[in-house]
This record gives C-alpha cells, sequence and structure tokens, in this order.
C-alpha cells in the first residue's frame, strides 16, 4: 500500500492554492491516468510533476477520499 502524502501550496504560484500529493511509486504513465481521474472527480484542473500530482484548488478532503477508494494510506490530513 502506497502512503501519500497531500498538502496545500500558495507560494510561488501567483496567490493561487494548489493541492500538492506526494510519495506515489508507479510509473509516468499510470501517475498521468489517476491524474486525469483526479481531474474529473474534483472538476478541476491539475498536472503530474516531480513524480507527484498537482490538483487547482483546495481539494484536499475530495482527493484525500478519492486516494482512499483506491487503496492508498493518506498522511498530512
Amino acid at each position: 500500500m502506497e502512503t501519500i502524502y497531500i498538502r496545500i501550496e500558495k507560494k510561488g504560484r501567483g496567490g493561487k492554492t494548489v493541492t500538492v500529493m506526494d510519495g506515489f511509486t508507479r510509473r509516468q504513465q499510470e501517475l498521468e491516468d489517476l491524474a486525469s481521474q483526479m481531474k474529473k472527480a474534483c472538476g478541476a484542473g491539475g498536472t503530474v510533476r516531480d513524480g507527484g500530482i498537482e490538483i487547482q484548488g483546495d481539494r484536499k478532503m475530495a482527493l484525500a477520499d478519492f486516494l482512499k477508494k483506491q487503496g492508498f494510506a493518506i498522511k498530512g490530513i
């Protein structure tokens, strides 16, 4: 079971809030597919960067629920 760390960032993003998730041990294509599912679930934009996933906005709780349903362990909530 992968442990995913979720945090909120604003610094260096022009004042915009971004939910950042780190700790994935999957390949790039798997991360992109997972990010696509997350974006659809939240109705928000996002990207895969440096082995993590970034989703626009403060979506910490919604993404934590989504990841728990996918079988991930969550830290940082």
